[in-house]
């Protein structure tokens, strides 16, 4: 037979009290998240009221012909077959957008980054300057800076309106009429949004703000000279944060709507119908919630996969500090 146990004298008792302090700690840690709880709800009732419940309504309105008048019923994935068989106008959006993306967005933060640059000094009055660069991405978004725009190139369609046509004229060219031709009328909003430079610039400034100087010191002791260095020493080291700006940007670009919708109101012949303000017509204008709302679902798996490839692709461009302390 084996021996009995054998249990030293205040051992029941230590058990006892480690017991009763396992039992309020769980006690202590669920009333903490039950408290944790009680101050995020409203964030979560918001979210799930505001974000959630409208996203599967949106969802399932995509496989739906609903149209907000007359009601709809499942149509499966023919509004999907509809954009890319039979909406010629939905192709004529998707070709302005991409338009837009791809010269606007590079253009933005080629000239963020060269403000960031000259801005990166300590000299004496440069926050004013700072300011002043950044305002317009405050308010580059709102209707009366867009109006503000319109007026800028003779907002009428008359080709003898407008500050920019008076400085055109002055100067002894032909006037031109900015939104009454293809040709021209997205450039007025890329040039709104290359005015609208201050957020990268930022971003730019805080990235240019952490490089050490001593990098630059020794590049200058190797003979290195200012081109040298911001090729060398500069691009390598700012490449995270022109990776996310260039992402940031992108997106923003792909959702772009108030300065087409006010300015040019898509117009002419389509020329800026960008995918945004093509969506609000659909759903706004004609009603058809259902196919605005299959537009919606493509246009998020568009941003996704090009946001998927940007972070795909970083691994071949983007130079992070990989310095183990």
């Amino acid at each position: 037979m084996s021996d009995p146990a054998i249990v030293l004298p205040g051992t029941e008792r230590v058990n006892a009290a480690v017991r009763k302090s396992a039992n309020r700690k769980r006690k202590d840690f669920k009333q903490n998240n039950l408290v944790g709880y009680m101050f995020i709800s409203p964030w979560l009732i918001g979210f799930f009221l505001f974000a959630f419940i409208p996203i599967a309504i949106s969802l399932y309105l995509a496989f739906t012909n609903y149209h907000l008048l007359r009601g709809g019923e499942w149509v499966g994935l023919a509004n999907f077959e509809r954009m890319f068989t039979t909406d010629i106008r939905y192709g004529r959006a998707v070709l302005a957008t991409f338009q837009y993306v791809l010269i606007a967005v590079p253009l933005r933060l080629v000239f963020a980054l060269a403000v960031a640059m000259l801005l990166n000094t300590k000299r004496r009055g440069v926050y004013w300057f700072r300011a002043a660069y950044y305002i317009p991405s405050v308010i580059g978004g709102s209707v009366a800076v867009a109006v503000m725009w319109r007026q800028l190139f003779g907002g009428d369609g008359r080709v003898n309106e407008g500050v920019i046509n008076t400085f055109i004229g002055y100067l002894g060219f032909e006037r031109v009429n900015w939104f009454g031709n293809p040709q021209t009328a997205i450039w007025t909003l890329i040039l709104l949004a290359v005015w609208q430079f201050g957020s990268p610039m930022l971003i730019f400034l805080a990235g240019l703000r952490q490089i050490p100087s001593e990098l630059y010191e020794a590049a200058a002791i190797d003979g290195a000279n200012a081109s040298q260095q911001f090729f060398r020493v500069t691009l390598p080291l700012l490449t995270p944060i022109i990776f996310f700006n260039f992402v940031m940007q992108v997106i923003s670009g792909f959702r772009v709507f108030t300065q087409a919708f006010v300015i040019t109101a898509g117009g002419p012949l389509d020329s800026t119908l960008f995918y945004a303000l093509y969506l609000y017509r659909r759903a706004f204008n004609d009603f058809q919630m259902g196919y605005a709302s299959a537009m919606a679902w493509v246009l998020l798996l568009i941003i996704a996969f090009f946001t998927a490839l940007n972070f795909r692709l970083s691994r071949y461009w983007v130079h992070y500090d990989t310095k183990e302390g």
